[in-house]
């Protein structure tokens, strides 16, 4: 699943092709991704792009006829590509440009989400996007709102960091990357942070997002961006994916684990 870094990269692209630009015509599928393609969608044609944003996993395009809120769910991504090129089998949304480009959206497994928002209404106070954490590569983000979140929280605190409404945007390779970094063991439970841990742990989730956009994010599975090019800062990852390999610090064998359903990689003697 595309995480921050992803996201970040893709709005950027987009981003690009489409502020300032009419959309000449909308196209909708008919095949349902994780809700319903609403008809509605259709009202953004005519419209011009005055905004595009990312909160969290979520893309804002903001326009004069309304907005689009998109989330690219486990196998999404937004293609940028000329207005006549045929549609593929997964293609199931178009935004058709005056420049004679277009923005589609292609998701094999179609657990993406397009939703429209009327002209009038605030995108961000939806409720997939009011009930969010604070944006870690924003000031909002700091060692004491981090600790304040985390002291009653009673599950792991590489599960707490996944979770959005503590802080968005640090899922499972972040997650576990960072507390590499900290020397936190991913299995120490969240209350239990100390507030230097805490300040450490902000300070390589910083480092690592603003590095991983850099490097045009982080490629597993099939992660693309809009232009079509691979993210490469799957080259920096330390521990996420190898479990079974020597430490890159220590040179002790680093462990896979299993918490939540999702895959824990890290180093049992240097996150002690």
């Amino acid at each position: 699943m595309p995480e921050l870094p992803e996201v970040e990269v893709t709005k950027r692209g987009v981003a690009q092709v489409l502020l300032n630009h009419q959309i000449k015509d909308v196209f909708v599928g008919t095949r349902p991704l994780r809700q319903p393609l609403s008809p509605e969608l259709n009202k953004l044609a005519g419209a011009t792009v005055t905004d595009i944003a990312r909160r969290g996993k979520y893309i804002v395009v903001t326009t004069t006829q309304g907005s689009l809120v998109i989330h690219l769910g486990m196998t999404g991504h937004l293609q940028i590509i000329a207005s006549d090129t045929p549609r593929a089998k997964h293609d199931h949304f178009e935004l058709m440009l005056d420049s004679g480009m277009s923005v589609r959206f292609n998701d094999t497994r179609r657990f993406g989400l397009l939703v429209y928002v009327p002209l009038g209404s605030d995108p961000y106070e939806l409720k997939i996007l009011a009930e969010l954490g604070p944006e870690p590569l924003t000031d909002d983000f700091t060692p004491e709102v981090l600790l304040e979140r985390l002291k009653k929280r009673s599950c792991s605190i590489k599960q707490t960091l996944m979770n959005s409404h503590v802080v968005v945007g640090v899922g499972n390779i972040y997650a576990s990357e960072a507390l590499f970094l900290s020397k936190i063991s991913p299995e120490r439970m969240a209350r239990d942070i100390t507030a230097d841990e805490a300040a450490t742990l902000v300070a390589n989730i910083k480092q690592l997002l603003t590095a991983s956009i850099a490097s045009g994010g982080t490629t597993i599975r099939d992660f693309e961006g809009a232009d079509g090019k691979p993210g490469y800062f799957v080259q920096n990852l330390k521990v996420y994916g190898h479990g079974g390999k020597p430490c890159p610090v220590c040179g002790t064998e680093i462990k896979h684990i299993v918490q939540g359903g999702r895959s824990t990689y890290f180093c049992p003697k240097c996150q002690h």
